[in-house]
C-alpha cells in the first residue's frame, strides 16, 4: 500500500468498492491515503473533490492529501504528481 512507503499505518476510515482511505498522523504531520481500484474512479473523485480546492499529490490509483509543504516531503517518497485543485468561489 502506498502508506507504507511514507512510514505510517493508516487508520481506515473508508473503506468502499470505489475506494479505500485512510488518515496517517505522525511527528511530520497529518495527511490522508485515499486508493482507488481503478484509475477512472480516482479522476472522478478528484473531480468531486475540485468543488473543495486545494493540492493533492497524486499517483496511479491514488492520492494524497495534505498541506503543500508535506506534499513536497512525500513526494520525494512515492513519487506523483501535485495536482492543485480550483475549488468554487464563493
Amino acid at each position: 500500500m502506498i502508506a507504507s512507503l511514507t512510514d505510517c499505518k493508516p487508520e481506515i476510515r473508508i473503506e468502499a468498492d470505489e475506494l479505500r482511505e485512510g488518515v496517517c498522523r505522525t511527528a511530520r504531520g497529518d495527511w490522508t491515503v485515499t486508493t482507488f481500484p481503478q484509475e477512472k474512479l480516482k479522476e472522478t473523485w478528484l473531480d468531486a473533490a475540485a468543488v473543495y480546492g486545494g493540492t493533492y499529490l497524486v499517483g496511479p490509483m491514488w492520492a494524497i492529501g495534505a498541506q503543500p509543504a508535506l506534499l513536497k516531503k512525500l513526494r520525494t517518497e512515492v513519487g506523483g504528481e501535485l495536482r492543485k485543485l480550483s475549488g468554487t468561489s464563493g
